[in-house]
């Protein structure tokens, strides 16, 4: 509660002091896809061998691909993107003098 706090007045007084929707973006943005690779890195091994081993029981199976994984990863990027870009937008509209203001 309170560090999201402090980041909305953060945000808020970069943006009295100049910063663009772009490098809002990028502030907010960098820690989600930091945080969406270390879930994919400790993710995908489990699931290879999980699903390589689930497979095994069956008479017609695939292989897993590496791509499979990819199309995942990306996904999960993509989503976060999304929800960061909304939030960023959101930040960049609001007029920061009058929410420093009541403050």
């Amino acid at each position: 509660m309170l560090l999201g706090y402090i980041e909305q007045r953060t945000d808020c007084i970069r943006k009295v002091l100049g910063a663009s929707a772009a490098g809002i973006f990028r502030l907010l943005s960098g820690n989600f896809v930091k945080l969406v690779l270390l879930a994919l890195a400790i993710a995908s091994p489990i699931a290879w061998w999980a699903m390589s081993r689930w497979l095994l029981d069956f008479a017609y199976r695939i292989e897993i691909e590496w791509w499979m994984f990819a199309v995942a990863g990306l996904t999960a990027i993509a989503i976060a993107l999304l929800t960061v870009s909304w939030q960023a937008i959101k930040a960049a509209v609001v007029n920061s003098v009058k929410s420093l203001r009541t403050e």
